[in-house]
């Protein structure tokens, strides 16, 4: 599996991805979707819909009972949950899953967003703010680490999705400004940027940049792969149980990492 060249992923090119996300928005993001579920009333959330209509447009094959559980999709590629925030919560239907159908787990990723405020009681949009913070694929990391038991089996086949949106939070918080400690309501997404997917330990090479200098610490890698020094020791554990790096020894505190041949 090659590596990426850089840190920052291109577009999907395909003009037939981006359309089919566009159908799947036109389908969930409708006037009359919005007066049914207003403040309050709404049910499934705007961003968990798309996906799923982006994924399998067919409602028949939409909320399939299987087992004890209901699945996202069902259909001859097996089955796909859509996962919007916390992986961990996957872990269950994971097990009851895996032994007997593929598995597709969609998480999508805001690569930029808008915050537009609401009023909590009213429903009003008082504000929106541009968010300075940045998604990447290694945003989805923290996210991977509460199902690292999963990563390695057969038939789970994870899809990291980059999307551009918008994200409506109630402006209920505990501050004079009620922003602090306010509770998200609902997240619409307005552009599809790429996706990439993980079947197979090497697929995870992708994320290694293949300009990065060996041996390695866990500083320059996030700085190569341009992603917060914070996140660098879950994305290399990660990584090294997947067995794209292996850690070599010291250098000072650090430790240093080669990366690994399949």
């Amino acid at each position: 599996m090659a590596r990426t060249k850089k840190a920052a992923f291109p577009a999907e090119e395909d003009p037939a991805v981006h359309e089919r996300f566009r159908a799947a928005m036109r389908q969930v993001i409708t006037l009359e979707t919005r007066e049914r579920h207003g403040i309050g009333m709404q049910k499934e959330k705007t961003l968990h819909a798309v996906l799923k209509c982006f994924k399998e447009p067919d409602p028949d094959r939409q909320e399939i009972p299987i087992g004890n559980y209901i699945a996202d999709i069902y259909n001859r590629e097996g089955i796909t949950e859509i996962q919007t925030a916390h992986l961990g919560n996957l872990r269950e239907k994971l097990r009851a899953f895996l032994p007997l159908y593929p598995v597709r787990v969609v998480y999508p990723i805001a690569r930029k967003k808008d915050v537009i405020w609401i009023d909590p009681g009213t429903g009003e949009e008082l504000k929106r703010n541009h968010s300075t913070h940045r998604g990447s694929y290694y945003t989805a990391f923290k996210e991977l680490y509460r199902i690292r038991p999963f990563l390695r089996e057969p038939g789970l086949t994870l899809e990291l999705v980059l999307l551009d949106m918008d994200e409506y939070r109630l402006q209920d918080g505990w501050s004079r400004d009620g922003k602090r400690g306010s509770h998200r309501y609902d997240r619409v997404p307005t552009a599809y940027w790429s996706s990439l997917v993980l079947e197979r330990p090497e697929d995870y090479m992708q994320l290694v940049p293949a300009d990065l200098p060996e041996p390695f610490t866990a500083a320059e890698l996030a700085r190569a792969a341009g992603f917060p020094k914070a996140l660098s020791s879950t994305v290399l554990l990660i990584l090294t149980e997947m067995g794209c790096t292996v850690r070599t020894g010291k250098r000072g505190r650090a430790y240093e990492y080669r990366t690994a041949t399949f």
